[in-house]
């Protein structure tokens, strides 16, 4: 009987390296630049670009707005929301990134990303359904057609706290790789903490309805959408030179 001690350990015997895992990240990479066209598409056809509502319609312009265009903002919020979902997968892979930064010290810095993307994710999907909601019933009482509309658009546009910090927390795991060749670049550090300042001025879009800090004004509907589609763009496109370089020096230290 063949001695159990002199077989191989095929758990820990060396074979020819094959990154797996390779072709799922950088999917998980282009789904971004895929879920910001399918949004933008979305948000086009339900009439939110490129002139979105204005904060300051009466309860009867609001309803008038839903009826008059009532299948294009049902399919438009809809084909919207299917974008927004393909931003998961680049937040998983934000996050994977940030573990592989750390390099051994504390991973707190992915453990956070992770909480943070499931809260922004969650905040990008739920305005959308609340939305699609005050499109639903359009001959309700136009108060309450309104009140759902509120606050699809300040739930969409004003919690920019998780999405601030979700940048200093991505630019923090940037700037503390120090590795020769590094998974991201530092350039994309300075983007992360510029966009995590565009988005402080939503927070005034609570406290007026005209002018440029209205919601639908240049310094919150206009920085959220411009900026954050840079942002989704930007991380996107850098992901795939990372995950690559990850995978090369995998295959060359001969590990999976």
């Amino acid at each position: 009987m063949t001695d159990a001690a002199t077989l191989p350990d095929v758990s820990t015997a060396t074979a020819p390296a094959r990154p797996r895992g390779r072709i799922t990240e950088l999917a998980c990479a282009w789904c971004g630049i895929a879920g910001l066209v399918v949004a933008l598409a979305g948000f086009t056809l339900a009439r939110f670009l490129p002139v979105p509502p204005k904060a300051n319609q009466t309860p009867a312009q609001v309803v008038h707005y839903y009826t008059q265009h009532l299948t294009s903002i049902r399919v438009g919020l809809m084909l919207a929301s299917l974008g927004v979902c393909l931003i998961a997968p680049v937040l998983a892979l934000i996050t994977l990134q940030l573990w592989r930064m750390a390099d051994g010290a504390t991973p707190v810095l992915a453990i956070l990303q992770a909480i943070i993307g499931a809260v922004t994710f969650a905040l990008l999907v739920i305005p959308m359904v609340v939305l699609e909601v005050a499109a639903f019933h359009p001959e309700r009482n136009p108060d309450t057609t309104q009140a759902l509309h509120d606050l699809g658009w300040l739930l969409f546009l004003t919690p920019v706290g998780p999405f601030s910090l979700q940048g200093v927390v991505i630019a923090w795991g940037i700037f503390s790789d120090d590795r020769p060749d590094p998974l991201l670049p530092r350039w994309v550090g300075y983007l992360n903490v510029w966009v995590a300042i565009s988005f402080v001025p939503a927070l005034m879009a609570y406290f007026v309805k005209t002018g440029p800090f209205a919601w639908h004004g240049i310094f919150v509907f206009w920085f959220g959408v411009v900026f954050y589609g840079t942002w989704l763009l930007v991380m996107s496109l850098a992901l795939l030179p990372g995950v690559n370089r990850h995978y090369s020096g995998a295959t060359q230290a001969g590990v999976a």
